[in-house]
Order: C-alpha cells, then structure tokens, then sequence
C-alpha cells in the first residue's frame, strides 16, 4: 500500500523505515503524505503500542527536502509547509502513543526536523543532525523552531540554525538535542529493547502525558495544573491504572493493556 516507506507492525511495535535509498530518502510530497497515514494507521490501531521511525540503509536516515522535485513542481514554500511537512509532523506529535527515532545515518534540514518530532531518539555514534536550510538562504521549518529552543536552549539554537554544522551524535546527546548515541552495532538492541518496554506499558498513561507536555511549554502553572486534574482523573479509572494498583498491592508485574 505505500510505494516510498516499508512499514510493518508485530507484537504491539510497528516499524516505518523510510524507503527512497536513491536520494538518501528525501522528503517529496508523496513520501511525507505516507509518513502522515502510516502514522495515523498506528493511531487506529489498539493492539500498536509504539512507533519506531527510521530509514533503510546505514548512511541516511533523512537528506532533508527534495530540493530537485520541489524546484521542477514549482510548489510554493508556504504551501509545501502547510499541505504536506506541517501534516506529518502534527500527526507524530499528537499520537497518543510513543515515537522512537532510531537514527541510523545523517539528518539534514527537515530530515532533522523530522527527527526532533519524535519522543525519544536513540543514534549510532556514525550519525549527525545538521539544520542546513541556512547553506541555501533558508530558516529551519517543519516544527524545528519549535522543538530547538525548547531541547537546547536560544542560544544553542541560534548557534546551530545559523551555522547549519554538523552535530555528531555524541555532541548532539551531550547537549540534549538526542537522548542516547551507542555504536552501530548497539543500535537495534537499544532500539528493540526500548520499544519491548514501551510495547507493555500503560499507553493509555503514556499518551496522555505525552499530550499534556505538549502544552507545557506555551501555558502557566496553573493551565498546566488544571490539565493534570482532568487528566488525570481520566487515567485513575482506566483499566491500566486498576490493574497497575492491583498489581502493586500484591507485589506482582502489571499486565497493562494499553488502556
């Protein structure tokens, strides 16, 4: 059913690896619309617990934008951001479900975007984000002026979107920009193994945090206080939080179903 990413799902973990190898798997209109739908087919799906997105191949997880389609198309920037880029990356921020990045190669300009739109990333020591839309007169887009400033700080942020160098893994989980950087033959292990966890836990719980830290950093105290309340109160009648409790007073591992 998709022509431009391999998607497959198993034992509650649904992959999506991004599948145009020929242009290190840049962006086009067509890739990202599918990026949008598997992830809202991961959203329909109960028995899915987490996403993992990566890309085929051991050098590119993204070159960014498909610079050579877009200029033959004659596509505007506003209307590629707000048709197809701003799309996608909603549909990975408001997933009620974890999104693992498993970053297996360069991610440049919305290639790196796409990687900070995801909850958790694990890279091989091999890979390096850069914010290149500076090399061709252009801002960061696709949400990164967003997420940036919120992982790294203003500072940081300027630094990176306006230099657009390279930031190998090791620096990029240094300074928070990534959550871990392992050697290339870790990678899946530490992928699989978070996902494993993630594929058992209360995702009910999960998402709805996930929700709620979405609003963290654009509300006050007390917005984000009346969330909790709500929300929480919607999370103390879930089957997963009975049998979290249960599971808890009787000293034994939880069976959480995800709701």
């Amino acid at each position: 059913m998709y022509e431009n990413i391999l998607f497959t799902q198993e034992n509650g973990i649904a992959r999506l690896s991004l599948n145009r190898p020929e242009v290190y798997h840049a962006l086009n209109p067509k890739l990202m619309q599918e990026i949008a739908a598997a992830v809202s087919e991961v959203a329909a799906d109960e028995s899915i617990r987490v996403l993992i997105i990566t890309a085929e191949g051991e050098k590119a997880f993204c070159s960014g934008a498909d610079l050579k389609e877009t200029m033959a198309a004659g596509n505007t920037a506003e209307q590629l951001l707000k048709d197809y880029y701003e799309p996608m990356i909603n549909a990975i921020r408001t997933l009620p479900k974890p999104v693992i990045c498993r970053l297996n190669g360069l991610a440049v300009g919305a290639g790196c975007s796409l990687v900070l739109a995801c909850d958790i990333v694990i890279a091989t020591e091999e890979a390096y984000l850069s914010l290149a839309f500076v090399q061709i007169g252009l801002m960061p887009d696709a949400g990164a002026t967003f997420f940036l400033p919120r992982l790294i700080g203003m500072a940081k942020t300027f630094e990176l979107a306006s230099t657009g160098r390279k930031i190998g893994a090791n620096e990029a989980a240094a300074i928070g920009l990534i959550n871990k950087s392992v050697p290339a033959a870790e990678l899946d292990h530490e992928v699989d193994k978070l996902a494993r966890f993630y594929a058992t836990a209360p995702t009910l719980a999960i998402g709805t945090m996930k929700k709620v830290l979405n609003e963290s950093s654009h509300s006050d105290l007390a917005r984000m206080q009346e969330l909790e309340r709500v929300n929480q109160e919607i999370l103390f009648q879930s089957a997963d939080c009975s049998e979290g409790i249960s599971a808890f007073l009787q000293k034994r591992k939880p069976d959480f179903q995800g709701k």
